[in-house]
């Protein structure tokens, strides 16, 4: 018996927590340069405000309807996500963390139905008092009718947050209500496909043949059907890694122009994509950094900058993938002050698992010893804070940090953000 733990709304929910004037009123959340909507309450949707939307666009109704507005706030997003997991390990032996917002419990051995459901309901009503971040449950047999019910418990309050589909009644009851777009693991490009043979619903796809399904979907598809007639055949770390991993930003203004400006960005870039490979136990064998002018500007020169190395042996190093990524920038570098470069970014590629990897015979870095050395790295940062240790390049310039005028503070991971109470006498 499996639950899906996902938190509504979750980064509209993470600022409302810290401003409660703000319960029933619409939010929206921006995304990085304050570009357009990456989130909505549920209020806000209700004012036809589209995900995706252009925030310059549509400032205007904003203000008009009195729509709160914020800047991502990843920090505060991220410490807020690690508190609602820590609380789910309270109530299960086992966690998967699947997303920011998202995070699959194992309630085997619970007990009936009846227990497991009102079980359920107890997670959802502690979590959501504790962090003050509401969730709702989906509980199935399996992992993929586990999402699904969560859909439901988020969209129908008669659920009270919890949605246990654990007979085959239910079970087909949901599949028929569900877009078979909607199904995890099936993208939009597969949904069109489907529609196209008349497979509307997830219902109508567990009606199909195996053979049939492997024909449309391959094997990753025929997992998905067997989840979504209860077959439990999902387990979480045998879901394939990123294939490639890209951290970039837009510049604001007009851009930068400055060699130590554009590398010191392009080393952070590069230093983030570490971490996440790191997190997933997995290397690059390509690297690769790009920045390019604005293009709408035709009253400024254009330049792009595109440049790919492949390192000897696969690595997810601090110290090899940002001296690749800042040597490739630097070799491509007119001179400062002739373009101004709009956005930058590196993305590391053809991943693998970090064990086991090909070594070579030329190789001169001891790669024991830089494993542990990043394995401290990560170690001391994660307990006093990100970039609490990194590499000189890096710097502390932040000109080319993010546009975010309506960034709320850090209330929980800095001490100068935190929360000021003024009592009167």
């Amino acid at each position: 018996i499996f639950g899906l733990a996902d938190c509504n709304n979750f980064y509209c929910s993470c600022e409302r927590v810290f401003h409660p004037d703000l319960y029933g009123m619409p939010v929206v959340v921006l995304s990085n340069n304050d570009g357009c909507v990456i989130a909505r309450s549920e209020e806000a949707k209700r004012l036809g405000i589209k995900m995706g939307a252009v925030y310059y666009q549509i400032r205007d109704l904003l203000e008009q309807t009195g729509v709160a507005v914020f800047s991502s706030n990843y920090c505060l997003y991220g410490d807020m996500s690690r508190r609602v997991h820590t609380m789910l390990g309270r109530y299960t032996p086992k966690v998967d963390i699947y997303s920011i917002d998202e995070a699959f419990i194992d309630l085997e051995g619970m007990g009936d139905s009846a227990r497991i459901n009102e079980y359920g309901r107890r997670i959802v009503s502690d979590i959501t008092k504790g962090t003050g971040i509401p969730i709702s449950l989906g509980i199935a047999p399996t992992k993929t009718l586990a999402k699904i019910g969560s859909k439901f418990a988020k969209k129908y309050p008669g659920y009270e947050g919890c949605c246990l589909i654990d007979t085959e009644e239910k079970r087909e009851k949901a599949l028929k209500k569900i877009p078979v777009g909607d199904v995890w693991g099936i993208g939009w490009r597969s949904a069109e496909k489907l529609n196209y043979h008349g497979v509307r619903t997830a219902w109508d796809l567990t009606q199909k043949s195996k053979d049939w399904v492997q024909r449309m979907l391959t094997i990753t598809g025929v997992r998905t059907w067997r989840e979504l007639r209860g077959d439990s055949c999902v387990n979480i770390e045998e879901l394939s890694h990123k294939q490639s991993i890209c951290t970039s930003r837009s510049f604001p203004e007009k851009g930068l122009s400055n060699l130590a400006d554009v590398e010191e960005a392009v080393a952070n870039f590069a230093a983030r994509c570490c971490l996440k490979m790191r997190k997933e136990n997995t290397v690059c064998q390509s690297i690769t950094v790009f920045a390019y002018t604005n293009r709408f500007r035709t009253d400024m020169p254009a330049d792009t900058i595109y440049q790919t190395y492949n390192p000897l042996v696969p690595t997810s190093d601090f110290n090899e993938v940002v001296g690749y990524a800042v040597n490739l920038l630097k070799n491509s570098w007119k001179e400062d002050g002739k373009f101004f470069y709009k956005k930058a970014g590196v993305m590391v590629w053809n991943i693998i698992s970090k064990s086991p990897i090909q070594g070579c015979l030329f190789d001169t870095v001891d790669r024991q010893k830089q494993t542990l050395l990043n394995r401290a790295i990560d170690e001391i940062n994660c307990k006093n804070g990100h970039n609490t240790i990194r590499m000189a390049v890096q710097g502390y310039n932040k000109r080319w940090h993010l546009k975010n005028e309506y960034l709320s503070k850090q209330y929980t991971t800095n001490i100068n953000d935190i929360i000021r109470l003024k009592l009167d006498k």
